[in-house]
């Protein structure tokens, strides 16, 4: 799929710049500080406290004490001088790793699938009172990388969507979030880690072009939302590893993007001492590998800066990024101390349950077999129907799949302290309305069929899972090896299909699945994907299914007919990105092919009319100007353009609807994707009520990574403009001419 041979030149050109870089001479990048930044007032404390260190406390600081050797997975040395204790570092991106009290919060996919700004910012907002709570100083997430560009990728359920757009503004809503409540966030993993196989070892070769405008947008975000740190990633970047990388590290993200914050290792993913130092890197963890043996900093850090190696202004640098980040957080106040065991829960299962069922997509409801009204008999059949060793916590980091699913497997997972099981939830819904429910817990098709034949209504819950590298799961390490449901899923739909004339399946998945074999069956009058819900989620699935809750989550990633429809795949080498651009809905839009649900495809239990677009511009042709802020050049983050539009709700019942801005460039600009989405907005409406949706389009959003001069730049020509409710039910045109 990827043609490497014959990309080969053209790679090589592309990356070139970055071959430059590397071999510059290495430097201390600025910190780009503005006066009326929140960083300001905490770089003049850090550099305050910097003038009291002896060069081995500045080291202390910088280098991380080893795997667990402290109460977190990532703790430095106690620094008494200036009151520090050892930080606490904490994974991760859905709650507290390691914890026993705690909530187990759904995945970023499915916060990004309810497209609801609300809620995701609650999420960041519990997820940081229970971190908070513990005693975590720096909570590892959010998630922009995997951005998802293969669907098979074994980590793209951590992140959010293979939109960058999307990514971006969860990104920035989970960061604000977490961080008003005093709490370090961590953007990760930077930079084009997209799969698990071999991570430590492939290189990833984006060309200058790409790497800006699907893989680095999401981190400009971060960065522009102050994010305290960013983990750099396990592999390669064009031969270099990300944690010793000049032009990640220094020119991207320091320089271009001016981040005021540190650099932190993913663990185990330094490799040197003077060249990560020189780079760009600030904060070594765990400081050894994970045996305890290479130990590039401590030490040896002392010792380079004492023959010369590194300047110790290097070392100033880190220390001021690491401490700036602890100041700007206020932890150098009242902070609680390290307790894994404290109750933090509070009320916070309620945002998982809204964001279960919120992100929720329904994809099929032939006849309006959704809501279901009072069936007499219900069957319930699939393992993933049932308790099972997930549920349990009967594996490590989730390293099975058994029973229902509410998460992937690997570091960025939690204990749950509970778990409602579809089949638990509906047989209480049943016992509520005075229905009978059968059960049959297994995937044996046989015994699926026998559970259905003559119950009003068979619920059959499929699954798809996958995770971290480090674990092997029914022979998939990490990446997923094929697209279909796991455990005969297909069979059993099938055998349940062929005795029962009204089946609902349910699917519970990391990512796309392909539903061929599915949707062909008439007898299948509902697809309710129902994603990553956690521990809520059978509750939440009975809201959606009776109709307590109205769906209104949307696809964040593109469901193919086949899976050889899809360009990108797992390889077992490096990677040359040779897809470029053309990722996801991008890819199926370019070749023209069909999908089996697009991005952004979601139906509801109403109906929405779409009308009134109105178009109001003052954007102009040319780069990016002004001061370099957290997050780029000032200007790119200006609105130069508002979209709005009118949304009706048309049915007989409340609902909320996901109405989504496409933007396709003007003519004259260089190749560019069909149609990005550059806006979304979900209006609650009852029946019969309107509402109007608003889009703010940034200068970024109306730009292109221009690498002859390396600046953003918004093309001359007519912008045409797309509002609907999918990437492909576009309902409302409109343009924006920039002369």
């Amino acid at each position: 799929m990827h043609h490497q041979a014959a990309l080969a030149a053209l790679a090589a050109a592309a990356f070139a710049p970055l071959v430059q870089a590397q071999a510059e001479t290495p430097r201390v990048s600025r910190r780009a500080v503005p006066e009326d930044s929140p960083w300001a007032p905490a770089y003049a404390r850090a550099e305050e406290s910097l003038g009291l260190l002896s060069l081995e406390e500045k080291v202390d600081l910088v280098t991380g004490s080893g795997w667990h050797t402290g109460p977190c997975v990532g703790n430095n040395y106690a620094v008494p001088t200036i009151g520090w204790r050892p930080i606490c570092i904490q994974d991760g991106p859905l709650g507290v790793r390691y914890a026993t009290n705690i909530t187990a919060f759904t995945p970023g996919v499915q916060a990004a699938s309810t497209w609801d700004r609300d809620l995701i910012y609650q999420r960041g907002q519990f997820i940081a009172e229970e971190a908070r709570g513990t005693g975590v100083h720096v909570m590892l997430g959010p998630v922009g990388g995997a951005l998802g560009k293969i669907a098979e990728g074994g980590r793209n359920w951590e992140g959010f969507s293979p939109d960058p757009y999307l990514t971006g503004i969860a990104m920035a809503e989970t960061i604000e979030a977490m961080q008003a409540q005093g709490v370090q966030a961590n953007a990760k993993h930077y930079l084009l880690n997209e799969q698990e196989l071999n991570r430590v070892t492939m290189s990833s070769d984006a060309d200058d072009r790409t790497t800006h405008e699907l893989y680095l947008w999401p981190f400009a975000d971060a960065v522009h939302s102050n994010v305290a740190s960013v983990m750099c990633s396990y592999n390669r970047v064009n031969g270099t590893f990300a944690c010793e990388s000049e032009h990640l590290m220094n020119t991207l993200l320091k320089e271009e993007l001016g981040f005021p914050g540190y650099v932190l290792t993913d663990w185990g993913a330094h490799h040197s001492t003077v060249e990560s130092a020189l780079t760009g890197l600030d904060f070594s963890t765990p400081g050894t590998d994970w045996g305890g043996g290479d130990l590039f900093w401590g030490p040896q850090l002392i010792a380079a800066v004492e023959d010369g190696s590194v300047p110790e202004s290097r070392v100033d640098d880190m220390v001021t990024r690491i401490l700036a980040g602890w100041y700007l957080m206020g932890q150098d106040g009242d902070y609680p101390p390290v307790n894994l065991d404290a109750d933090v829960r509070a009320n916070h299962r309620t945002n998982v349950r809204a964001t279960a069922a919120d992100g929720t997509v329904l994809l099929k409801n032939v006849d309006g077999i959704l809501p279901l009204s009072t069936p007499a008999s219900i069957a319930v059949i699939g393992d993933g129907a049932v308790i099972g060793e997930h549920a349990t916590n009967g594996c490590p980091d989730k390293g099975c799949t058994d029973g229902a699913l509410g998460m992937g497997w690997g570091s960025g997972t939690v204990e749950y302290t509970y778990f409602v099981a579809p089949a638990d939830a509906i047989q209480a819904k049943g016992e509520e309305i005075g229905a009978a429910v059968t059960v049959s817990g297994t995937n044996d098709a046989a015994e699926g069929a026998a559970a259905a034949e003559g119950q009003d209504v068979a619920i059959v819950v499929i699954t798809s899972n996958s995770g971290e590298g480090y674990i092997v799961v029914e022979g998939m390490e990490g990446d997923r090896t094929h697209l279909d449901p796991w455990h005969n899923g297909n069979e059993l739909v099938e055998a349940v299909a062929a005795v029962n004339e009204n089946v609902i399946v349910v699917v519970h998945t990391v990512g796309a699945i392909i539903l061929d074999r599915i949707v062909a069956l008439p007898s299948v009058k509902a697809i309710v994907w129902a994603g990553l819900p956690s521990q809520e989620s059978g509750n939440a699935l009975v809201d959606v299914l009776w109709g307590d809750v109205n769906p209104s989550g949307k696809l964040v990633y593109t469901i193919a007919k086949q899976a050889s429809d899809y360009n990108t795949e797992v390889v077992p080498g490096d990677d040359d990105y040779s897809e470029g651009l053309y990722i996801d809905y991008r890819h199926f839009d370019h070749a023209n092919i069909e999908p089996e649900y697009e991005f952004g495809f979601g139906l509801s239990y109403t109906t929405f009319e779409y009308s009134d677009v109105v178009v109001d511009s003052s954007v102009t042709a040319g780069p990016a100007t002004g001061e370099t802020i957290p997050g780029g050049a000032e200007d790119l983050w200006e609105t130069v353009a508002t979209v709005t539009a009118t949304i009706s709700n048309t049915g007989e019942v409340d609902g909320a609807e996901v109405a989504q801005l496409y933007v396709s460039y003007p003519c004259g600009a260089p190749p560019t994707p069909v149609r990005q989405l550059r806006g979304f907005e979900k209006l609650r409406l009852a029946a019969g009520a309107s509402g109007t949706a608003t889009f703010n389009l940034r200068r970024r959003d109306l730009s292109y990574w221009d690498v002859a001069s390396q600046q953003w730049v918004v093309p001359q020509g007519t912008f045409r403009l797309a509002v609907g409710a999918s990437s492909r039910d576009l309902r409302l045109q409109g343009t924006i001419t920039v002369a």
